[in-house]
């Protein structure tokens, strides 16, 4: 999963495209280094950022949406929102995918949103809003903690009639390092919950913080825990290079496959 940031904020400079010509290029470089899914958001989630408008978030998408998905018509989409009303007219567009960082959280509507449109939705795990999520993250057991969590809003979900469901652990998302590093050895678990597991940790502080560097310099590390997620269970790895996420699948894929 390709990240696309139509955002002036994000986290990371290298994510970010702001006008159509530079929207529809990084798209096509994920695309062309293999990327299965396009995820394009309009607000910032990072620590810190305050909760977006929905209407202002669609004034930012709208003229945006109908380009990429004309450009790229065999390529999925996904559209990183919390707001209800925004996925409904993103979906409406043509949009495949929603990805809610907030669970349903943010906006109450959004799982009967989601089961009116029949949508696939990345359901993510996140302690607090983005605007105070690092304060003072805390769990009892953070495995046992973020597993009944999903195990409660899948059935929730399930019960709606909502079936495709991919979760999302939301590392660095109201969680401390050792939340995170702890998150990570446990993968495995979370096959327990059928459904495909999406890991987001591209050039964030887990690799960052561990290493005393910045978000630019991050790609090795990246490519270390995207690899290890993948040995853990991953199924889908949502980043900012595609290329080196791709060959790192490619490798794996081909020593699992030509061993005695």
């Amino acid at each position: 999963m390709g990240i696309v940031n139509i955002t002036t904020d994000s986290f990371y400079s290298g994510s970010r495209a702001t006008e159509i010509d530079a929207i529809l290029k990084l798209t096509e470089k994920h695309i062309s280094e293999g990327a299965t899914f396009i995820d394009i958001g309009a607000s910032s989630s990072k620590p810190g950022a305050s909760i977006s408008n929905a209407e202002e978030e669609w004034e930012t998408l709208e003229p945006i949406l109908p380009k990429v998905l004309e450009a790229f018509p065999d390529t999925y989409f996904s559209v990183d929102t919390y707001h209800a009303s925004v996925a409904k007219r993103a979906i409406a567009l043509g949009v495949d995918i929603v990805n809610d960082i907030s669970a349903g959280s943010i906006d109450n509507a959004m799982f009967d949103t989601i089961a009116e449109l029949n949508a696939p939705y990345v359901l993510m795990h996140m302690q607090g809003r983005p605007d105070n999520m690092q304060l003072a993250p805390h769990y009892e057991d953070v495995t046992k903690d973020v597993l009944l969590f999903f195990a409660q809003h899948v059935q929730h979900l399930r019960q709606k009639g909502v079936c495709n469901i991919i979760i999302d652990p939301g590392f660095g998302f109201g969680k401390t390092q050792v939340h995170n590093y702890q998150l990570f050895a446990d993968l495995p678990l979370f096959k327990s919950l059928n459904a495909p597991l999406l890991v987001g940790i591209s050039r964030k502080s887990m690799v960052t913080k561990v290493l005393n560097i910045n978000a630019a310099n991050a790609l090795n590390g990246t490519s270390v825990l995207n690899t290890l997620a993948i040995l853990n269970g991953a199924n889908i790895l949502r980043v900012h290079d595609v290329q080196q996420a791709k060959e790192a699948i490619d490798l794996l894929t081909f020593a699992k496959n030509n061993t005695l």
